[in-house]
Order: structure tokens, then sequence, then C-alpha cells
């Protein structure tokens, strides 16, 4: 450090400050957010800390400074978390007789409240739905009220629930629904549904989740618009209000995980988990499942439409017996605050 210039030598406290943090996020994952809920927010900007890293990398090296070593280290112990923020290329598998398609798709109460500036979202929809015509549909704040026709399947699950307002999980398939059921929560209007469809010879244990929402808006108004004005009365709330969501979610994930144990039929994971791919609430409910983006994806995956951030936050887990031949995100279908995502699976 002594060799440096001044402004190098602040160049390198700011590396430093960035690697410790990185480090801090790299640890969390394995911590449970009620430990440490404020630091749990870091996990949400994971990626950036990766790119800041890049950066500093680049910087040295074009210097031929050693420091670039530190910058370099850290991006290596991170490199098993780059696949969860963006996949370069998707596998090819041969074609299956016996693939399915699984499809998930938060549609925000089919535009009810008119949150989109945009004529008939609920018929977009049900026209997406027909013309990717998935075998199995989950959906996370379903709607009575748009009478979408999905006469396709005659099979569903749907729990309604709310006083004023009704919203609903759904599950819908082209299989036989042989058992239904739901998980509650406590304190909260978020659920899991789950259905065990019977397809062929299998017997298939499908969840459709949504979790505790941390509250942002799709167009981050609160960080991203004067944010240089924003005060710290309000960023304290914000965090605050997070950091009560993450413990939320860890207790809804560890009812969850209670429930599935009983389970001995291979499992499929849909829904809104409303948290990153680097949370301890991830790691916990997708344990030695696969995560489909990982798996056959490709880019970054993003599926909730969030200012100038890739937010991967809605998932399809498939059992450790079945393949993940093809995985696609819709992030150009903008009808709701999320994308539809849909995997081609099939038993081992």
């Amino acid at each position: 450090m002594k060799n440096l210039s001044w402004f190098n030598k602040g160049m390198y406290l700011l590396n430093m400050l960035l690697i410790l943090v990185t480090f801090i996020a790299y640890v969390l994952p394995f911590l449970a957010p009620k430990m440490f809920p404020i630091l749990s927010v870091l996990t949400l900007i994971m990626p950036l800390f990766f790119i800041l890293n890049g950066l500093f990398f680049i910087y040295w090296g074009i210097q031929f400074k050693k420091t670039m070593v530190l910058s370099g280290l850290v991006l290596l112990m991170g490199i098993t978390f780059i696949n969860k923020f963006y996949k370069f290329s998707a596998k090819e598998l041969p074609d299956d007789d016996k693939a399915f398609v699984v499809m998930s798709y938060n549609v925000r109460l089919f535009n009810l409240f008119k949150w989109l500036d945009k004529e008939d979202v609920p018929g977009n929809i049900l026209s997406f739905i027909n013309d990717k015509n998935p075998d199995i549909l989950c959906i996370q704040e379903y709607s009575n009220s748009a009478n979408i026709d999905l006469k396709v399947y005659r099979h569903k699950f749907i729990l309604m629930q709310g006083n004023k307002i009704k919203t609903a999980q759904a599950i819908f398939s082209k299989f036989p629904i042989i058992k239904e059921g739901n998980i509650a929560f406590p304190n909260s209007n978020n659920n899991v549904i789950y259905a065990d469809i019977k397809k062929g010879k299998d017997i298939i244990r499908v969840y459709n989740m949504h979790l505790q929402s941390i509250k942002i808006s799709p167009d981050v108004n609160e960080i991203s618009e004067n944010i240089d004005v924003i005060n710290q009365e309000k960023s304290q709330m914000m965090l605050s209000r997070i950091s009560k969501a993450f413990k939320q979610q860890q207790q809804q994930a560890e009812i969850f995980k209670e429930h599935k144990k009983d389970c001995n039929y291979p499992i499929i994971i849909c829904g809104d988990m409303n948290n990153s791919a680097y949370s301890y609430v991830y790691r916990g409910i997708k344990g030695g499942l696969k995560d489909a983006f990982e798996e056959a994806g490709v880019g970054f995956g993003k599926t909730y439409k969030f200012r100038y951030y890739p937010a991967r936050i809605d998932y399809i887990f498939a059992d450790a017996k079945m393949k993940v031949k093809k995985f696609e995100t819709f992030s150009d279908f903008e009808n709701s605050d999320h994308y539809p995502i849909m995997a081609e699976l099939s038993m081992d």
C-alpha cells in the first residue's frame, strides 16, 4: 500500500470494505435471518458484489497491482453462486415422449386494481397460457374476478382466502389430482397448496407456494427515485420491513420443510418465494432438489419487474429423480409484476 498514490489508497480501502461485505454475504445463506435480519438484506444484492469485485479486479489488473489477487480470490470463492444469477448457455437434451411441462406464474390478481395501464390483461394471460399449453399450471395471486376459461385443465385445486379482497393459489392439471391440501402460515395471508398428481404410473406431488412479501414496489420508487434526498427514517423503515419479512419467510420455510418430510412421492415446487437464490430461505426450501433455471436456463432468468436489477424470486424446483430438459423465463410478457416461468421435466 506504501507505493500507491493517494487516489489508489482510497480505492484500496473501498476494495477492502467491499471484500469484507462480500464475505459476509457469502456466509449469510447458511445463517438463519432471525440471527442477523438486517444483514440478510445483503443477499438481495449479491450479484452487485460480483460486478463490483470484477471491476476492481480489472482496475488493479490494468495497473499490474498485486491487489488484484484479492478481488480475484473473492470472485473465485463465489463462482458457485454465479450460476444462480446468470447462465451462459442452456444444455440440450434429446426429446422424450414422457416429458411434461410445468408453468408457474404470479398473475397479481389479473390486474384487478388496474396497476398496469393495459387493456384486457386477463385475456392476454389466457392467450399466453393456451399458447404455451403447460401440462401443470401453478398460479399465485389468482382471482375468480377475471372469469378466465381454463377448461382445458380437467383437474384443479383452488384455495381462495381473504375477506374484502379474495385471492388464491391455484394448481391446474391435465393429469388426475388424487389428493390436495394446504399449509397455513401463522399471522400471514400467504400459504402453500399442494396436489398429488397421477401421471401414468407415477404420482408426483406439486407444491405451489407464495411466501411473505418484502413489499418493495415493482418500480422501486422508494430506493431508485430521488435517491439523493431519501431520508434516514424512511431507509430505516424499509430495512426494518424487509428484515421482518425475512424472519417470517424463515418461519414459513421451516413449516414447509416439516410438511415436506412426510411426502413419499417425487416433488415439484413452484412459486413466488419473494427472496433471492442467495438466501437462507431459498437454500432451505430447495434442499436436494434441482433449480430448473440452473439446470437448463439461460441469461439472467429475471422473474420480477424490478427497475435496474434482474431479480429472480420465482422458482421451479424439480425432484432429484427428474431431468430438467428445458427452462424458459418470459421476461417480455408484461401482464403482471412477475414474469411466467416454465420447465420441461421428465422422470429418470
